[in-house]
């Protein structure tokens, strides 16, 4: 899969961080799934006044991949995140990597499916673009495997 690829998933995050719901951390960010057709689902970051109810930009993507039936079609993500600016962009230089939480909800979805999840991590000004398979940014992962099933 070519870096334009990566290009597209992450611009499509960051039209999504645009939306983020982040009034206690103020650091929008954005994830955008591709699935097997083509399809791209977006996802934000969805915080709560409980921190520990608060939703991560991937999490919410997978989520609306799996109401429509497609978990197991992901092939590869695009994430970017920043400082939230006045006007509803996001500022930041530093591509922003999936968290530990997050890696391991993107298994699941790499099980399911019978590849390993392409991760595209950017920075919100656009100067980075990096890419990774999941099984790199998550050796050793937990999964179905682990209890016996699958």
């Amino acid at each position: 899969m070519a870096d334009v690829a990566g290009r597209v998933l992450v611009d499509h995050a960051l039209e999504a961080a645009k939306n983020a719901h982040a009034p206690y951390s103020r650091f929008a960010v954005g994830a955008a799934l591709l699935l097997t057709d083509g399809t791209i689902v977006p996802g934000t970051n969805f915080e709560n006044a409980s921190y520990g109810l608060s939703l991560c930009a991937e999490t919410v993507a997978l989520a609306a991949a799996n109401v429509a039936g497609r978990l197991r079609d992901v092939v590869a993500i695009g994430i970017v995140g920043g400082a939230m600016a006045p006007g509803g962009g996001i500022d930041g230089d530093g591509a922003i990597y999936p968290c530990g939480r997050c890696r391991q909800v993107l298994n699941e979805a790499a099980d399911l499916g019978g590849r390993d999840i392409i991760v595209y991590c950017g920075s919100a000004d656009g100067s980075i673009l990096r890419r990774h398979l999941l099984s790199e940014l998550l050796p050793h992962a937990f999964g179905p495997a682990d209890l016996g099933i699958g």
